[in-house]
């Protein structure tokens, strides 16, 4: 049941990120793609705040021990990959087209594992077979067969290996902190750092801020705070790999947000793209990772 709850925690990120994407390409009419990555993610920071008290209730039942050392390298780690993650998949979206970003962002469900063999991940054969038609299905739903190349992609493409990073190191840090502590720590140091660079390289300015507070509010408190923090305590259950085959549905969600409030009309082959990345997405419910005593998953876990 808990693997479930998590597959469902997931899928509301999904959501909510994909509904985001579209929210992204609107405020990129106004804003540089550094202000805006670091001014929602301080927002997102400040709107976790209040949960400050929840963070024992939300803590994993039983806390692997882990040095204060140990765990601050792994928040800065966290961090410093959300922020690379968001910064060069918002510049990329400056150059390329939102659905070759949509894809090559969604490739983080391939890097996810293949990162994971570098530090010990065993990945069941399922998940493989998920991660190839998810990624076969984002192709169809993204490129719509017909792939061209920009310099925006090699800025997404990075981007999507950074948000491989962070899906791994939450998946070692889930299981050592209460995720509101993660949520706060990472998003703050990434909106700061993000920041800072905003303020050298494009100069913002609080009146075109101002102009796009909606999505700034949408952004900030939803696809940060809440998304962040439900992604951090459905990986106290969640396997990494197995994660990131859930996540890559925002890819269909965005979409789908896209007709709904943009008027974008999905082709036959996007169809087929969205339907593909579903039957991804039940592979990985085939064979749900055993869970241990203490609740854990025994498996896509370092073996050591």
């Amino acid at each position: 049941m808990k693997i479930l709850r998590a597959d469902a925690l997931l899928l509301l990120v999904a959501i909510i990120w994909g509904v985001g994407f579209v929210i992204q390409r609107m405020a990129m009419e106004s804003v540089g793609p550094v202000t805006f990555t670091g001014v929602r993610l301080l927002i997102g920071t400040l709107s976790m705040l209040p949960l400050i008290p929840l963070a024992r209730r939300l803590a994993p039942a039983t806390l692997k021990p882990v040095s204060r050392q140990k765990l601050l390298l792994g928040m800065i780690g966290a961090g410093l990959a959300m922020s690379a993650g968001a910064v060069l998949q918002q510049a990329g979206l400056v150059h390329t087209s939102a659905g070759i970003a949509g894809f090559i962002t969604g490739l983080y469900v391939v890097f996810v594992p293949i990162l994971g063999l570098f530090i010990g991940y065993f990945v069941r054969w399922t998940t493989w077979a998920a991660v190839l038609v998810a990624t076969a299905g984002l192709y169809l739903l993204s490129v719509q067969g017909q792939p061209t190349l920009n310099p925006g992609d090699g800025l997404v493409l990075l981007g999507s290996i950074a948000w491989a990073a962070q899906v791994l190191i939450i998946g070692w840090l889930a299981v050592r902190c209460d995720p509101i502590r993660i949520a706060i720590f990472q998003t703050a140091f990434a909106g700061l750092l993000t920041l800072g660079i905003a303020l050298s390289w494009e100069q913002p300015e609080i009146a075109t801020l101002l102009d796009i507070w909606p999505e700034l509010l949408f952004s900030g408190v939803l696809a940060v705070g809440a998304a962040f923090l439900l992604q951090i305590i459905a990986q106290q259950d969640a396997p990494p790999a197995h994660t990131a085959v859930i996540l890559a549905l925002e890819a269909v969600f965005g979409a789908i947000a896209g007709w709904a409030f943009l008027n974008e009309v999905l082709s036959p082959i996007q169809v087929l793209g969205c339907i593909v990345m579903f039957i991804g997405i039940v592979l990985t419910q085939l064979r749900l990772p055993r869970g241990l005593e203490d609740g854990r998953v025994e498996i896509e876990h370092p073996k050591k």
